[in-house]
């Protein structure tokens, strides 16, 4: 079947499918033609989404005396005493400072509620990137200001940048790299529908050119509530699951019930894969979100030989960082949630005896303005985000540290961080260490070429 004919009918019947009922159309498989990478090992990426742009400025805070001074002069209603950062103040490995383009070197604190994590960093396992965000290609202020280079479409705005965090293109990108990372591997994988793994709403960052994502409940496979009882009747679940997955001499017809039994065939397949994983000790927290949804990729995980999977791409997310106000209100709450879950699914992970194999990273559609507008802060771009995993090469930061001011050198305006290290990069050094080739990254990636650096040794 060719490529054309082959997503027509892949759009067309979970089209078709979204008639007879959503949870369906959520849950189709892949139908693809997958590339040559394998793998004989295991491991997974987990991509942990802040939505609605993360305020950098009170999550990584200026600690040394000069950069807080100049920090708390710039956003006086909003900024930590510095008195409650000393317990999250962070040590780097020897050798590691983080300076500035001027030179000037500087020392950090997680904001207060981030907390759990500053254990992580300590042991090595937890490493900060700083000043990331989208860029075309590398770009200087004075570049920026005389508009010489390409930049990202429509800076400062939630869906345009959300598109081009998860897709590296435009917002209508169809597929984003995440997903085009699963494309190299679902070849690999027993039950490939299983590659691509989104616990939250649907996501570009995991659509392929053929691979899917495949939806899944904190719960596990969404249901097809209809599959077993119709209107309380066992025979009429039965007549209704004959009819929308047995073969048809219709080729749109058998197409569309070859996906459908394929849907119902693995949410069976996961459900009893996730059943048969013993108890996990780990705690999490309880009305957290995200939380349950990073247990149910721990299960997932725990999962892996049992769905016969090699390669695992998985999206989560947690909403409500657009904090043009009630900053010190909203903020630290959204933090303890994130650190809270992160921690427990760290903590899993070495309960599993897998934390080598699993490597979560934050990412959010931009950072926000350093000066706030009196108790919020406004749309930014470059931001600081955080690898967490047995393989990062943690207590450590990468990139530049950004020169702490407004209109400085390394902004474009009231703090707005002006990226020194692209999105492209960032998602290249997590593609490499999933074992993606030097080639299949400048294709899957298509601003890395122009980027010197392509790999941040993070992990």
């Amino acid at each position: 079947m060719n490529a054309s004919r082959r997503a027509f009918l892949q759009r067309g019947s979970a089209f078709i499918a979204a008639g007879v009922t959503s949870p369906l159309a959520l849950n189709l498989a892949a139908i693809s033609e997958a590339s040559a990478a394998t793998a004989t090992d295991y491991k997974a990426l987990v991509c942990i989404f802040l939505y609605g742009g993360n305020d950098y400025a009170n999550t990584l805070v200026p600690y040394d005396i000069n950069n807080y001074n100049a920090y708390q002069l710039l956003r006086p209603t909003l900024a930590y005493a510095q008195a409650n950062l000393t317990a999250t103040a962070l040590t780097p490995r020897a050798g590691n400072t983080p300076f500035d383009v001027n030179g000037v070197a500087h020392q950090y604190a997680l904001a207060p509620a981030l907390s759990p994590l500053k254990g992580i960093f300590d042991a090595g396992r937890m490493a900060v990137l700083l000043n990331v965000g989208t860029l075309v290609q590398p770009t200087t202020k004075t570049q920026f200001n005389n508009k010489s280079v390409p930049r990202p479409p429509r800076l400062f705005s939630h869906n345009d940048q959300q598109s081009f965090w998860q897709s590296l293109s435009p917002e209508g990108a169809p597929s984003g790299w995440g997903g085009r990372m699963g494309d190299l591997f679902e070849a690999g994988n027993g039950k490939a529908v299983f590659t691509n793994i989104n616990v939250a709403d649907n996501a570009v960052y995991l659509s392929g050119k053929s691979s899917t994502q495949y939806q899944v409940t904190t719960q596990g496979a969404v249901p097809l509530y209809s599959a077993d009882y119709l209107y309380g009747s066992q025979a009429c679940g039965a007549t209704l699951k004959k009819l929308i997955s047995d073969s048809r001499p219709h080729m749109f017809e058998n197409e569309h019930n070859i996906i459908t039994k394929r849907s119902l065939d693995s949410g069976a397949a996961l459900n009893n894969a996730l059943a048969a994983v013993p108890a996990i000790n780990t705690p999490f927290p309880t009305g957290n979100n995200l939380a349950n949804q990073l247990q149910l990729v721990a299960k997932m995980i725990a999962s892996a030989d049992a769905l016969a999977v090699k390669r695992q791409v998985f999206f989560v997310s947690i909403g409500g960082f657009d904090n043009h106000d009630g900053l010190l209100d909203k903020h630290p709450a959204l933090l303890k949630k994130v650190a809270d879950a992160m921690k427990a699914f760290y903590d899993t992970t070495v309960e599993l005896g897998v934390q080598n194999q699993v490597t979560a990273f934050t990412a959010s559609d931009f950072g926000r303005s350093l000066v706030g507008n009196n108790d919020g802060s406004d749309h930014g771009w470059g931001s600081m985000h955080f690898m967490v995993g047995g393989a990062v090469l943690g207590q450590s930061y990468y990139g530049t540290a950004p020169v702490v001011a407004s209109n400085g050198v390394d902004d474009v305006g009231e703090g707005r961080l002006l990226p020194t290290t692209s999105v492209d990069q960032y998602a290249a050094t997590l593609g490499k260490w999933m074992g993606v080739t030097d080639t299949q990254l400048l294709d899957l990636l298509p601003n890395l070429k122009n980027f010197s650096t392509r790999n941040l040794g993070f992990v």
